[in-house]
């Protein structure tokens, strides 16, 4: 309710009608199967991401680097598909495409972890710093070796032939392909937190790094395999983008699901079955909010001041959990 009347109040403030700019956000995201196949688009990535980030968060490491994971894995499968594009076998490279994003992601993950690991350098300002090289290096091959015949524009580079693309829905842009990838990635994950041994010591070594290595186990080597894992999904979501969304590499391709996604897990309270419902209310405030300006004038900005209202809420309310001495709930 807090946030209902916070979120009502900005509007008001803004000078539109609160109840009509709801109707609006939920018209423009869930009003048609058109709509609803855009927010699922947007859903897939966004998944993917907070999904990765699950990983890093078990073992207590904040991996703000994700955005730049996933460029690199647009690179990584941007360069694959460019070797099939001449090819006989262009579903060979297709489907290679994935497992190079993976790869681009979870090296350039790594990096990070290397050097909070090995360099002493907290996560936070590594994965900063990587994704404005990320993003430099993107921009280089768009304007550079990549760029379209003649021309470097900021569409991006020459789109890939059909037959590099994955399957859509008619009428959108809408991956199942991608649809299949995240809802993979979900039980995966939920597998290995669950089941595996992996998984428990990931946890272990989030809470008690001291403890794990009484056991013969290095917490850092796991804080490195952590974000790499992170790194792979948020590069999938990458290979997503690029194959089955733009066709192309574009200046954009991250589209800021990865700080998105830093959003969805903390509102989940980092736990796995929440994630994909906060993922799809998060994409539909960013396919619904496109409605705001359009119609009654307004920044559509004020989605993200939503998504905003929504998150600080969450962190009260567990922090208020905390303090009344239930972090199971809290958890």
């Amino acid at each position: 309710m807090a946030v209902f009347g916070f979120t009502t109040g900005i509007l008001m403030l803004a000078g539109a009608p609160p109840m009509e700019a709801y109707g609006l956000l939920l018209k423009g995201s869930l009003g048609s199967g058109k709509k609803v196949g855009a927010v699922l688009t947007a859903w897939v990535p966004l998944t993917l991401c907070a999904v990765g980030l699950l990983y890093t968060f078990r073992i207590a490491l904040w991996n703000i680097g994700v955005e730049g994971q996933m460029i690199m894995g647009a690179v990584f499968a941007t360069a694959v598909l460019r070797w099939g594009v001449e090819s006989r076998l262009p579903l060979f490279y297709l489907i290679l495409a994935f497992p190079a994003a993976a790869l681009g992601g979870g090296l350039w993950a790594m990096g990070a972890g290397l050097l909070k690991t090995k360099g002493g350098v907290h996560e936070i300002f590594a994965g900063l710093g990587l994704n404005f090289v990320a993003q430099g290096i993107l921009l280089y091959l768009i304007f550079g070796p990549w760029k379209r015949p003649g021309v470097a524009s900021m569409s991006g580079t020459a789109p890939f032939p059909p037959e590099l693309w994955l399957s859509s829905v008619s009428g959108v842009r809408l991956s199942p392909e991608g649809v299949f990838l995240a809802a993979a990635a979900l039980a995966v994950t939920v597998w290995m937190f669950r089941y595996s041994r992996l998984g428990l010591v990931f946890k272990a070594a989030g809470n008690n790094p001291t403890a794990v290595m009484l056991f013969g186990e290095k917490p850092g080597r796991y804080m490195i395999l952590a974000m790499v894992l992170a790194g792979a999904f948020a590069g999938l979501a990458g290979g997503v983008q690029v194959a089955g969304v733009y066709h192309r590499l574009i200046p954009s391709i991250s589209s800021n699901y990865g700080y998105l996604a830093l959003l969805v897990v903390m509102l989940s309270n980092y736990r796995v079955a929440l994630v994909p419902a906060v993922a799809f209310f998060f994409a539909c405030l960013n396919v619904g909010g496109i409605q705001l300006p359009m119609v009654l004038k307004i920044d559509s900005s004020l989605a993200g001041v939503i998504q905003g209202a929504w998150v600080l809420a969450a962190l009260a309310a567990v922090a208020w959990l905390r303090k009344e001495g239930r972090p199971e709930e809290a958890r």
